[in-house]
């Protein structure tokens, strides 16, 4: 009786299934445990901001009909902050002929009196142009983001479809153009501004 020789899959192909399992593994709980992911679906609250610059006075019920990006930050002096800003901006200008509005909040931490001319040379410095407010005492970034949970960050990010519900949060620290986070916004980005109002 003619056996025939058993053929074991070389060892680069076993480390090929393997990473290929444990990257859709970690992508899964990724997805799953993400910081903030029992708010989306929910409508966006209505803000509750100080003074705006670089236009009038905005509301989450005004907006109804565009994909709102809403980003909070801080001063210059905020790493990750500044590191976010390019990210800000190039989302601005590729998007918002399409419908995009980038809201930036600013929440004072600095240990200096707020000061809104202040604020001011800081948007100045990061090139903001789309419409930013103070958000005093951070009432909203409590109301929206903080309400009695342990946050690792404060610089979070919502994008908000035309519906006004929340579609998608990135919970903060750097966002820059070059990383996979950025890409998975602009994609976000990109399907919200897809469907119809």
């Amino acid at each position: 009786m003619f056996r025939h020789p058993i053929e074991f899959p070389s060892p680069r192909a076993i480390l090929m299934v393997a990473a290929s399992v444990m990257s859709a593994t970690v992508a899964a709980t990724a997805r799953g445990s993400s910081e903030g992911g029992e708010l989306i679906g929910r409508l966006a609250p209505e803000w509750d901001a100080g003074r705006w610059f670089n236009s009038k006075p905005l509301t989450v019920e005004g907006l109804r009909g565009k994909v709102v990006l809403v980003r909070w930050f801080m001063a210059p002096s905020c790493p990750l902050c500044s590191a976010t800003a390019p990210s800000l901006n190039r989302l601005w200008h590729e998007y918002r002929g399409r419908g995009l509005v980038v809201v930036g909040m600013y929440h004072h931490k600095d240990p200096a009196p707020l000061d809104p001319l202040v604020v001011r040379g800081y948007i100045r410095h990061f090139g903001f142009e789309f419409p930013v407010a103070i958000d005093p005492d951070w009432r909203t970034l409590r109301r929206w983001w903080l309400d009695g949970h342990e946050r690792a960050f404060t610089s979070v990010s919502f994008l908000i479809g035309r519906d006004g519900r929340i579609r998608a949060i990135h919970p903060g620290g750097r966002l820059t153009p070059d990383s996979t986070d950025y890409s998975s916004i602009a994609r976000t980005i990109e399907d919200l501004l897809a469907e119809r109002p």
